[in-house]
């Protein structure tokens, strides 16, 4: 498996990639706590945007609709905690067949009858405004008065219930995206990656060429959807609450799909790159309003449409195809004979 995953990188790469993981191994011994919650959004945008990237950047499946993902995960999990006591970890293996028998559902009844692009973009959507509005009426989860976790001091961190500080989160997460990533790079160079891609380049070649395409485009669909609700697993805990509104409305779709559009759909770092870019960008503007007392409702949704805007005009295949091609550029220039 470590072959697997190291094929094809240089030892130059393999490097870079061990000082990046120390770099942000060792992050919590000097990040205050606001520095620390930040890397902890950004490492949570950069393990969702992988999730979203399996069924669209892989499969070319888009949805609209993932925070569906998200909430069920979040909602199982917490419901589980809360009402049985029963550990996330263990509420995350009920929540992830969950997840992914809604996906499989949606997949059935788009691929089934044909529909696609757009059409399965806005059933994504469809399905996740009916959770929104189911579970804004389910008293059992206390509808849209929210499900609250209970939170409590602990004296040492509870990594089997993740209750604990900051950096126990951080290391959660960090572990989870790196798995994510390690996932997503063994599915990209197997049999399921190359028939995925043949699909999202070109459905009808694909079929023609042999290619069950149903059956793979259910199983990104899948695959996606039970890897996307861990986040929410992630989610209720840290919050230690939940609102329908919140977990599955459309804007928590926006924000997931954010990523990977401006770091590189379909790249194994364009969602990380992005979730960089993109949370640290606003956070810096939140920064910035603040230390101006600035009050403007909205102007996070604007600097991610501005955001979008200058990396479609700029760099349509996102941020990192352009930086590789230049890292690489450099790299040969360093390793010509003088």
């Amino acid at each position: 498996m470590i072959a697997r995953l190291s094929a094809g990188l240089s030892a130059r790469a393999l490097w870079l990639l061990a000082a990046l993981g120390v770099v942000l191994l060792a992050a919590p011994l000097f990040a205050g706590d606001y520095l620390l919650t930040v890397l902890i959004l950004i490492l949570y945008f950069a393990y969702v945007g992988q999730g979203w990237n399996i069924m669209m950047g892989f499969a070319g499946q888009l949805s609209l609709g993932h925070a569906l993902y998200v909430g069920l995960g979040a909602y199982v999990a917490a419901f589980l905690f809360t009402r049985y006591g029963i550990a996330p970890w263990l509420g995350f293996l009920v929540a992830a067949p969950v997840a992914a028998a809604c996906g499989a559902v949606i997949g059935f009844l788009a691929f089934r009858f044909g529909v696609t692009g757009v059409y399965f973009a806005i059933l994504t959507i469809a399905f996740a405004e009916f959770a929104r509005i189911g579970f804004d009426h389910l008293d059992i989860i206390n509808a849209s008065a929210g499900l609250f976790l209970p939170v409590a001091q602990y004296a040492h961190n509870d990594l089997w219930r993740l209750r604990g500080d900051p950096a126990m989160f951080y290391y959660v997460i960090l572990a989870a995206t790196v798995l994510a990533f390690a996932l997503c790079r063994l599915l990209l160079t197997s049999r399921i990656g190359y028939f995925w891609r043949a699909i999202r380049e070109d459905e009808i070649a694909a079929s023609a060429a042999g290619i069950d395409t149903f059956r793979y485009k259910m199983y990104a669909v899948m695959i996606s959807a039970a890897v996307t609700a861990f986040a929410g697993v992630f989610y209720a805990f840290f919050y230690n609450n939940l609102f329908p509104e919140q977990v599955f409305g459309i804007s928590r779709s926006i924000e997931i799909i954010l990523g990977p559009i401006i770091g590189g759909i379909g790249t194994l770092f364009g969602p990380i790159l992005g979730a960089f870019v993109i949370t640290g960008l606003a956070e810096a503007l939140n920064a910035i309003m603040l230390h101006f007392g600035l009050d403007l409702p909205g102007a996070k949704q604007v600097f991610y449409g501005f955001c979008l805007l200058v990396v479609v005009l700029a760099l349509p295949n996102g941020i990192w195809p352009w930086l590789e091609r230049w890292l690489e550029r450099r790299l040969r220039v360093a390793e010509k004979p003088q």
